[in-house]
């Protein structure tokens, strides 16, 4: 990549509307202003929302507690098109006239189609996603069009060699997935690299998992740095990366947001020294006895309670490496919605008939029923 890329003075520090302070069912809006507030007078400028997110909600507090309260010259909003609810040209020009319509803008700085996979790439030719996506840049709503992407890195080169328009590409990045086999964020860190594709960072602190982790991982960058929060070494790694325009953190509370401030206000990469205590860490991480699942889903298809056996057996490994139940639930809120539960299972035996790693996968999901239900 050239010295000079897209997004290269942006705070490598984005604000992640996802994960909103929130009262009950609703948005805490004042929680919120004030966190923006803290965000824009230290340098924060990213702002990046979905049209899913909340049930839409997000993008209205954008509305609220950015684009109504500061000029537009002072920040830059993103948000995302789901296209799995799309199923032709005209439900893609609505659901991008309602994400403008919801935060009072004229146009987004960022766009991005929402969490590609192999699995969605014929469905964008099928109802024309690309063209779509052209001809709003065209016409002034867009500014830079991009994608969001969770499958694997030869997927992500496919969909790069095809479209050279691609101006960005936004990847789940952080020490913890790095080397993982299903995730690939360096493979597919460095096929963005390959295409010159400057990338935006989701999930730099594994949806909060690597802000707490097991003890001796706490101890052991305490040790290396008294100073500094657990979560600052995750949000430091991947900002350290190149290429990057920013790293976006889903920040709930207002101490979430000065501790990311305080981290990346003026931001150094990290120094040899530091990797080798996150690779200390990422070895603990490494030693601890998880499910050896490798999301074959071989078992899947034939589970006559349609449990997602392998993402439930992530959500337990969640809570075995980091220790920290509410991302587990989370995860696991999300892998068994309109799907089975652990609890469902009836004990019938077809998933371990099927399975190559051998995993006593009923016995499995009553602990992990025990633990999520």
């Amino acid at each position: 990549m050239s010295e000079k890329y897209l997004g290269e003075n942006i705070m490598k520090l984005g604000f992640g509307l996802m994960r909103l302070p929130m009262i009950g069912e609703e948005i805490d809006i004042e929680q919120t202003k004030k966190m923006v507030d803290e965000f824009i007078a230290k340098g924060g400028t990213y702002f990046d929302t979905a049209y899913v997110y909340i049930g839409g909600k997000s993008e209205v507090a954008l509305k609220e507690a950015v684009v109504d309260r500061y000029p537009r010259d002072k920040f830059q909003a993103a948000t995302k098109l789901p296209v799995w609810e799309c199923k032709d040209r005209a439900e893609m020009e609505e659901k991008f006239a309602t994400s403008l319509s919801r935060a009072g803008l004229d146009y987004y700085d960022f766009y991005l189609l929402h969490a590609l996979s192999e699995d969605r790439v014929g469905h964008l030719d099928k109802i024309g996603a690309w063209e779509f996506m052209r001809e709003i840049k065209e016409q002034g709503k867009i500014k830079h069009l991009g994608f969001s992407f969770h499958d694997k890195a030869s997927v992500l080169d496919d969909i790069l060699t095809k479209h050279p328009e691609v101006e960005f590409v936004q990847l789940q990045l952080n020490y913890a997935d790095w080397n993982d086999d299903n995730v690939q964020s360096k493979l597919c860190y460095e096929v963005a690299r390959k295409h010159n594709v400057p990338v935006i960072v989701m999930e730099p602190v594994k949806g909060g998992s690597l802000a707490g982790m097991l003890p001796e991982i706490q101890e052991l960058f305490k040790a290396a740095n008294p100073n500094a929060s657990v979560a600052s070494w995750a949000m430091r790694y991947s900002a350290s990366l190149d290429g990057i325009i920013t790293s976006l953190s889903g920040m709930s509370n207002e101490a979430q947001m000065h501790d990311n401030i305080e981290t990346m206000k003026n931001f150094k990469p990290l120094t040899d020294d530091e990797r080798a205590v996150i690779d200390k860490a990422v070895a603990i991480l490494d030693s601890k006895p998880t499910i050896p699942c490798t999301s074959c889903k071989y078992c899947v298809d034939d589970c006559p309670q349609k449990i997602n056996i392998p993402e439930v057996f992530s959500s337990v490994n969640m809570y075995t490496l980091y220790g920290d139940i509410n991302p587990a639930k989370r995860h696991y809120g999300f892998a068994t919605k309109d799907k089975g539960k652990a609890a469902d299972c009836i004990s019938c035996g077809t998933c371990e008939g099927l399975c190559p790693q051998h995993i006593g996968i009923i016995e499995e999901l009553s602990k992990a029923s025990a633990l999520l239900d």
